[in-house]
């Protein structure tokens, strides 16, 4: 078999591997309750254990598997590495390819629901001129991607999924991410290469000047007052990540519950859900991502993309069009002119009134949307 090979991949888990799974859930040895009322030390212990009843008698894994299939999986090798996609084209064969990358906690499912609106806008009341060809690659050491044994920064990840983009045969492409996959797509951005026409953001991250700071308008104050919190409070997750990936990997890849709760309090902290996770996201929608981790024992390998990347996110200057797109509950929110100075060829920018981290998972009508508008003036030319 060519290196250069795309191999289609149907996932089928072991009945072995779930019936693990649940024996662990049945063994799981809880922690005494929190001290405070709510969430403030973490998940409460109600709301895990509710949580993981429901992981164990009420949650189909074989729903999420078949969706997953039906969608299109294939895997192919790319500097060394075998490297997991999701890939469905279009009926419409001038449609304009998009690569879509996740983040942490994410995965490929946070895609799902917009996938076939992208794909197939006339199925979804959209318009055939608006229609995409969708690739949606899991980062390596996420999911169904193998783990590197050596260090694959966001260049690296960039640079592999223009290969994978015109290894499909799709010479012209944009780009769309949030989270890690704003890095990769910024890289991607900052590339160079012909072949990428555009990119769009659901998390655009740049660093204000001295004097953005002392000139700062309300909106501005308002983000910065975010980010702070974000720096003293919510933070830790990121440190440990990036600095002993390798540790926090035993209890991640060792316990389920240890590996679902990592997961289920960013959704809670990330998601515009009113403290309440499940405003945003159904327990399916959840437990489908964390079983891509859980399933694939993937908690340090994933961890291990902040020890290589994360001091330098996102910091390329993007000379290629870009659109952003900014969810009020995000983490952090730019201002237009200080995104202008990394992305000066914007061509796209609208703030909604509602979603969060996760946008294409919590409001996949507005996601589709903001990606349509965002690339409409890049066809055909």
């Amino acid at each position: 078999m060519s290196n250069h090979a795309v191999t289609p991949f149907h996932l089928h888990v072991s009945d072995k591997s779930l019936d693990d799974l649940r024996d662990r859930l049945s063994r799981t040895r809880w922690p005494e309750r929190e001290t405070v009322s709510g969430w403030e030390q973490g998940v409460p212990l109600d709301r895990a254990q509710a949580l993981v009843a429901y992981w164990q008698n009420g949650y189909d894994w074989r729903r999420c598997e078949t969706a997953l299939n039906a969608v299109g999986q294939f895997t192919t090798e790319i500097d060394g590495l075998k490297l997991h996609f999701l890939h469905r084209r279009s009926p419409h064969l001038d449609a304009l390819p998009i690569v879509i990358t996740h983040g942490w906690p994410g995965s490929v499912v946070e895609f799902m629901k917009v996938i076939g609106p992208l794909t197939d806008p006339v199925a979804h009341g959209g318009k055939a001129e608006d229609a995409f060809h969708v690739v949606c690659p899991s980062l390596p050491g996420y999911g169904f991607s193998a783990r590197p044994a050596q260090g694959w920064p966001v260049p690296r990840i960039a640079k592999a999924w223009i290969t994978l983009m015109k290894r499909l045969g799709y010479h012209r492409f944009v780009a769309q991410g949030g989270d890690w996959g704003s890095a990769v797509t910024t890289a991607i951005g900052a590339s160079g290469d012909a072949s990428v026409a555009g990119i769009h953001l659901n998390m655009l991250v740049v660093r204000p000047t001295p004097e953005d700071l002392a000139n700062a308008t309300e909106q501005e104050k308002a983000s910065l007052e975010s980010l702070q919190r974000y720096m003293q409070d919510g933070n830790g997750y990121s440190q440990q990540q990036a600095t002993r990936p390798q540790t926090l990997g035993y209890g991640l890849v060792d316990s389920p519950v240890g590996q679902a709760m990592w997961v289920y309090e960013k959704f809670r902290e990330w998601s515009d859900c009113d403290g309440e996770p499940e405003n945003a996201l159904s327990r399916d929608d959840m437990l489908d991502d964390i079983m891509l981790y859980w399933l694939t024992g993937t908690g340090a390998s994933s961890a291990r993309l902040y020890w290589e990347s994360f001091k330098s996110f996102g910091a390329e200057k993007v000379p290629v069009p870009t659109g952003y797109s900014m969810f009020p509950k995000e983490i952090f929110r730019a201002s237009r002119r200080w995104a202008e100075r990394q992305y000066p060829n914007i061509i796209h920018w609208n703030e909604l009134d509602r979603g969060g981290h996760f946008a294409a998972f919590e409001q996949p009508e507005l996601f589709v949307e903001e990606v349509r508008a965002a690339f409409r003036a890049l066809r055909g030319s």
